[in-house]
């Protein structure tokens, strides 16, 4: 995981950092009004769902994490999934 670089929409590289999937996933969560420890959850297991997917490869795009991030937050909580999703649409 730690050899992985993300590549930004520009162009850009940067190492993979689990806490933004962990952070952008709570604050959508939040944002769904969700209990604190069931927004710990979801994220946990959110993040190392997309660690995983990560740790396979060796560069991933920022918009491939946000994919499957979006997907992993479907499966547990369908709201703070779209409102992670449309946060994008609007910032």
């Amino acid at each position: 995981m730690a050899h992985t670089h993300i590549v930004k929409r520009h162009g850009r590289t940067e190492a993979y950092d689990n806490h933004k999937v962990y952070a952008s996933c709570y604050a959508a969560c939040v944002s769904a009004e969700c209990r604190k420890e069931e927004a710990e959850q979801i994220c946990d297991e959110v993040m190392r769902e997309v660690d995983t997917i990560v740790d396979d490869r060796g560069s991933i795009t920022s918009d491939e994490i946000f994919g499957e991030t979006a997907r992993a937050m479907k499966k547990r909580h369908e709201k703070a999934a779209f409102l992670y999703e449309t946060h994008r649409d609007i910032s």
